[in-house]
């Protein structure tokens, strides 16, 4: 179907064409459970990889004791001064309560892809581990920080490609256990990311393309050796796991903060949307934890809407933004992707409530207003999701507008982000 035919089929499109911020609501969307006879994923996986990272901890307090006994976690905060800089920047009302999901604090690689990136190394280590006999189940897994099993890991490889913040938690964690690790990294890459990775002993592969290019020659350099593992963050099952484990975590933090999660009581959560696996993962887990109440909305750059795109016309990877005449170039590097993966778009079809689009100088008049306000500081891509929940009042959702609602932010990265760039970032508007 040409561009033409498309926009003819589905009107919204022509805004999304013309770079304005517009919200898509998924027609497809069903109940948990019904929507659970769709894929091949359960709530079992998740509880697997979750007791995978419980057996983990204590090898991860010993290497990286900046995190809580082992446990990558971060915080759930209420931001009710940048509630109010929202109300008073859109001249709105947002009765019910405002918090920020803060991944942006995660220990050992400061966002997001911490949670999938690094529980699929571990997950693999611990595969060739048990493959080579060097553990069984019952073992303390602190055992892996040991001359033993860094001499097993140094003899295989890891790869993966990245924008940035997946290569900083695969190049970390696998270098830490002793892996040869190689990130292909995307033209938009900030170069202190790629500085960061050569100083923990990473090997760096920079190209002139875009994400997609990065991970196509990441996958191709893998296939052709046995000894390398390739972590694709487009199909990997065990990524979308890692950050599913999220969604049992934050029910538990919302119930410590004595907040319901029920029909007259739902919760609205933001993502920030790249090529899925992120987002997707948290969403489903959260979807699986806390029910048909909670509403997940991924959030992009006006730009690169791929995952909107994608799940608009059903085409998933089989549609690309530049189809429709959008550049994919965005100061939210992590989220400059062109193609959505379909894995996750197949997989969110009956669990996402919808997406929408956010411009770039809006990015980082958030960014400003956030650090201002909270003294929070994100990078840019992580600001996406904060406007979610003038973009749901705006659309007159129902329940959106309701004093009993809460507006869940994730904050996807920053705390790595060197302070320099994050002084540019603040100052960005006032160039």
């Amino acid at each position: 179907m040409t561009q033409s035919e498309w926009l003819v089929k589905l009107p919204l499109l022509q805004s999304v064409v013309e770079k304005k911020e517009v919200l898509w609501c998924n027609p497809s969307i069903e109940s948990v459970k019904a929507g659970l006879l769709k894929t091949r994923l359960s709530k079992d996986d998740i509880t697997d990889a979750s007791h995978r990272l419980e057996k983990f901890a204590p090898y991860l307090a010993k290497v990286f004791p900046e995190t809580n006994q082992g446990i990558i976690e971060s915080p759930l905060t209420p931001i009710p001064k940048m509630k109010q800089e929202l109300e008073t920047a859109y001249a709105i009302d947002i009765p019910g309560r405002l918090l920020l999901k803060q991944d942006n604090a995660l220990p050992i690689s400061g966002s997001i892809k911490a949670r999938g990136g690094i529980y699929e190394v571990l997950k693999h280590a611990e595969t060739l581990a048990l493959d080579n006999e060097l553990l069984d189940h019952t073992m303390d897994y602190s055992q892996f920080d040991s001359p033993t099993f860094r001499a097993l890991f140094a003899k295989h490889k890891i790869a993966v490609g990245s924008t940035g913040n997946l290569g900083l938690s695969i190049g970390i964690m696998s270098a830490k256990l002793g892996f040869d690790v190689t990130v292909h990294m995307s033209a938009d890459a900030k170069q202190w990311k790629k500085d960061l990775l050569r100083s923990k002993g990473v090997h760096v592969v920079e190209y002139i393309d875009d994400y997609s290019k990065a991970v196509e020659e990441g996958r191709r350099q893998a296939e052709a050796d046995p000894s390398c593992h390739f972590v694709d963050d487009e199909n990997s099952t065990d990524l979308f796991m890692g950050y599913a484990v999220a969604g049992e975590r934050v029910a538990a933090q919302l119930k410590e903060q004595n907040i319901a999660v029920d029909e007259a009581h739902p919760l609205f959560v933001y993502l920030p949307c790249g090529v899925g696996g992120g987002p997707g993962g948290v969403a489903f887990g959260l979807k699986l934890a806390l029910g048909d109440h909670v509403h997940c909305f991924f959030a992009e750059p006006t730009h690169s809407p791929c995952m909107m795109i994608g799940m608009m016309t059903g085409m998933h990877d089989q549609v690309s933004v530049t189809d429709f005449g959008l550049d994919n170039k965005t100061a939210a590097d992590g989220l400059a992707v062109g193609t959505a993966s379909a894995f996750v778009g197949k997989t969110m079809e009956p669990f996402l409530t919808g997406c929408y689009t956010v411009e770039d100088q809006t990015l980082f008049t958030l960014l400003k207003k956030l650090a201002d306000s909270e003294d929070i500081w994100l990078e840019p891509s992580a600001l996406a999701g904060m406007t979610g929940p003038v973009q749901v009042i705006q659309s007159k959702l129902p329940l959106a507008d309701s004093k009993d609602t809460t507006h869940l932010v994730w904050g996807t990265g920053g705390n790595m982000v060197p302070e320099d760039e994050m002084k540019d970032y603040y100052n960005y508007m006032m160039k």
